[in-house]
């Protein structure tokens, strides 16, 4: 058997009940990792991906919480610490995605959006910075996307740009303000095959894979691999970075 990448590790992934969350938190429990599966809905989800991590020998611990809520927030990293001690990985994963125009999103869209996919990435790794700073070391992995990079055909759900780009943006200044103990970066996904994706229209989907130069769909256990990289010692000298995660879509 190999050794396992993330032996000894605890790891907090957000969102992780469905889709690129559940990858990761089962990716990481396969590789030695003890993972806090955190979900806001979707309880059945969370439960059988602590399940297939305890399968595969591993530990987990499913905790409901809000990631736009400090005290949500607060509750989810000390259910960690108060099960295992201790925090070594942050996958700010959790995200929603409103499939409007400029024109047509409301308020509550904006908010709600803005709310999730940054304000939770940046209250959950305020939350466990201090910890990760003690222990002397620390990984946090933010999953952005593709879109927040500009790439004009990925930018059509306006609220949804935004707030990657200014996840993209977190990142390098929380990579400066946590360096050197904790290192900080992004995965920038393509278009991903989740159920988030599902209700795309088939001819905005044929346009993606036009556009992909491996012409295929990434998946979800593609994002994991990625993740799984930055969170193990073979990325100890990367911080501040965004990777891209998207099949040769959008290549910079």
């Amino acid at each position: 058997m190999t050794e396992q990448r993330l032996a000894g590790k605890v790891a907090i992934v957000t969102g992780a009940s469905r889709g690129i969350g559940r990858a990761i938190a089962e990716r990481f429990g396969a590789e030695g990792a003890r993972v806090v599966v955190n979900y806001i809905q979707g309880g059945e989800g969370a439960a059988a991906a602590g399940t297939a991590i305890e399968a595969a020998g591993g530990e987990a611990l499913a905790v409901q919480a809000d990631v736009s809520q400090s005290a949500e927030v607060r509750r989810l990293v000390r259910a960690a610490l108060d099960r295992f001690g201790r925090v070594d990985i942050l996958v700010n994963n959790a995200g929603v995605m409103v499939a409007k125009g400029v024109l047509e999103t409301t308020e509550g869209d904006w908010d709600r959006t803005i709310d999730v996919n940054l304000k939770g990435a940046y209250l959950c790794s305020k939350e466990v910075a201090p910890v990760m700073i003690r222990q002397g070391a620390g990984r946090i992995i933010n999953v952005s996307s593709n879109s927040g990079l500009y790439h004009p055909s990925a930018m059509r759900f306006t609220e949804y740009v935004v707030s990657k780009a200014g996840l993209n943006g977190l990142t390098k200044a929380m990579a400066l303000a946590f360096g050197p103990q904790i290192t900080v970066n992004a995965i920038c996904p393509g278009w991903i095959r989740t159920d988030m994706v599902e209700e795309i229209d088939p001819e905005t989907q044929q346009r993606i894979l036009d556009e992909t130069a491996l012409r295929r769909w990434g998946t979800p256990g593609d994002i994991a691999a990625a993740a799984l990289f930055l969170a193990s010692a073979d990325a100890d000298f990367i911080t501040g970075e965004l990777l891209i995660v998207a099949g040769g879509r959008g290549m910079h």
